[in-house]
């Protein structure tokens, strides 16, 4: 058994060489720059060197970080940071600038329900929008006026944008939908032909709560209108139903389309019991009455983002 005066010795040999290795950490000055965040004294912060140390290497790694897919440290997109606590150091995690951005779009876009959309729609946003033609220049304008008219509550018209295959339709309102979610708007993204599909597939299950859900969003976009496989009852119980409700309601509603609204309205005349125009004729009203007509006819985006891809 050691004696008394040997565990004393001990414990100052280890002091000592707890004070040299702290001594030698102060050579480095991200160490020195984690430990003047902290108001107390080396004989105190000497007992966390270790500690210190790790934290002075993620405050490293965080200095010429480029992004979240690029983070070292031990837990990805947070920084192991001291703080001061009764005259001790407390170790906390303490989310990077990287992942406090990640955390505030993942909260915006809790206010985005897609049905059947990718879900890559909800990082679309105005900065990654090209404005290299006068179309979409008109609707990039209309959009300010749009969002400047809706916080004031004066009813905007939503648009029924139609054009070409590939032109970024979607795209464009859903930067809008995206720009007007963090200001904690809801609204819905429906691809119309899958959700008319799925809707009726559910009806001994949900079917009420998914079609109340867009019929009262605040925002609602119906994607690629007129690509449906249509039949009576998606034309006169979900479409002319849900239109008739948010026009009363003066819900802002936006369309895509491959089609003008004149070829929309031959579309919604035809179905598999004959030729209908009286019901059409109505769906177009209600279409006219809430939105503003835009169309984008510039170069499919699809087709040149897969060449990119192929070149790279």
């Amino acid at each position: 058994m050691k004696k008394i005066g040997d565990l004393v010795q001990i414990k100052e040999s280890e002091w000592n060489d707890l004070k040299q290795n702290y001594i030698k950490k102060l050579n480095n000055p991200s160490f020195v720059e984690v430990v003047n965040t902290l108001d107390l004294g080396d004989d105190i912060l000497m007992r966390y060197t270790s500690s210190l140390e790790v934290s002075a290497c993620e405050f490293e790694n965080c200095k010429h970080c480029k992004g979240l897919e690029y983070c070292k440290n031990e837990l990805k997109g947070y920084l192991y940071k001291p703080n001061e606590l009764n005259g001790h150091v407390n170790f906390s995690y303490t989310a990077c600038s990287y992942q406090q951005k990640k955390e505030r779009e993942e909260a915006y876009q809790k206010n985005i329900e897609l049905f059947e959309v990718p879900k890559n729609v909800k990082s679309a946003s105005f900065q990654n929008t090209t404005r290299d033609d006068k179309n979409r220049l008109q609707i990039s304008k209309y959009f300010k006026e749009f969002i400047d008219a809706y916080e004031k509550c004066e009813n905007p018209k939503g648009i029924y944008l139609y054009g070409s295959f590939g032109t970024g339709k979607t795209y464009l309102i859903s930067a809008l939908f995206n720009e007007l979610a963090k200001k904690n708007v809801r609204s819905a993204i429906v691809y119309v032909p899958e959700f008319l599909r799925q809707l009726k597939a559910s009806f001994n299950t949900d079917y009420q709560e998914k079609y109340d859900y867009i019929k009262t969003v605040p925002l609602l976009l119906l994607d690629d209108l007129g690509a449906e496989n249509l039949t009576p009852w998606a034309r006169d119980e979900i479409i002319g139903t849900l239109l008739q409700y948010r026009m009363e309601e003066n819900l802002p509603t936006f369309f895509t389309s491959n089609l003008d609204l004149k070829q929309l309205e031959e579309h919604f005349s035809a179905t598999n019991s004959g030729i209908e125009k009286l019901k059409a004729r109505r769906i177009i009203e209600r279409i006219t009455y809430m939105t503003r007509e835009f169309t984008l006819t510039s170069k499919n985006r699809r087709i040149e983002d897969s060449k990119e891809t192929l070149e790279k």
